[in-house]
């Protein structure tokens, strides 16, 4: 019997224009509490942002960084940030590369540099919803959770590759397309988040579904009971899911939530 469903969002639970059917999502969201069955949310993204989409529902438990941050609007479970000494590495090496733009990624806010363009700043504040620009990096005061990397997209590659040669030993690099690159805490993802949450909630991987369509999402879609890719994912997950549901315009999500859980 599935106790928890996991929810990525971009691509997944949002369809192409980051919105998704809020009044039938507030019916199912009814009868899943009906029934006892948690919704969780388990992105990528800054929780500030993924909590903007549900502000009725005080009730969903969010997996937000990839898993460096779990929490709900009343309480923080569990916080998972690099070290002090690991942050400066990270950071030094970041500043030496030109062609790059990224974010620093803390549990109370994300941080530009002043000297990044302002598209970047505008284009990362629909993802980051407390984004703050510092003069230096010294200036930043947070736990951090992660590194979040802007590339020329042909380059990708080339910098995934970079960043393992010389920051892998503090941490995994992973990609989410388009040029975006996120550096992450070693062992820290989202079926890791999902294991920390079901041992706060008492449920097992083996009583949960997750849903989703990227690199991010591979390990949970993997190691939980039912792990559903959707129509649009990346060829890796659709090879490796139990199932392949309906795109995420098409509202797949909600179909087979209301056809084969409710």
């Amino acid at each position: 019997m599935i106790k928890l469903i996991a929810v990525d969002m971009d691509g997944t639970f949002l369809n192409s224009t980051s919105e998704y059917n809020q009044e039938r999502f507030h019916k199912i969201h009814s009868k899943l509490d009906e029934k006892g069955i948690h919704f969780v949310v388990a992105s990528g993204n800054q929780y500030f942002q993924l909590k903007d989409y549900f502000t009725e529902y005080n009730n969903i438990d969010y997996i937000a960084e990839n898993g460096a941050l779990i929490c709900n609007p009343k309480k923080v479970y569990v916080v998972h940030s690099f070290s002090e000494d690991t942050v400066k590495s990270i950071e030094n090496f970041l500043i030496k590369q030109k062609e790059i733009n990224f974010l620093v990624c803390g549990k109370n806010a994300a941080y530009a540099l002043n000297k990044m363009p302002k598209e970047y700043f505008k284009f990362s504040s629909h993802y980051y919803h407390r984004l703050e620009k510092v003069q230096s990096l010294d200036a930043i005061h947070d736990k951090i959770l992660k590194f979040s990397i802007q590339c020329p997209n042909d380059k990708t590659n080339y910098y995934i590759k970079l960043f393992e040669d010389n920051l892998g030993k503090y941490s995994n690099i992973t990609s989410r397309g388009h040029g975006d690159i996120d550096i992450i805490q070693i062992g820290i993802n989202k079926v890791n988040g999902l294991r920390e949450l079901g041992k706060i909630l008492n449920i097992k991987l083996g009583e949960m579904c997750a849903f989703g369509d990227g690199g991010n999402d591979l390990e949970m879609i993997q190691e939980v009971s039912d792990g559903i890719a959707m129509k649009n994912a990346s060829p890796l997950l659709l090879k490796v899911a139990n199932h392949i549901m309906d795109t995420n315009d098409e509202e797949g999500v909600l179909n087979y939530i209301e056809n084969n859980i409710l």
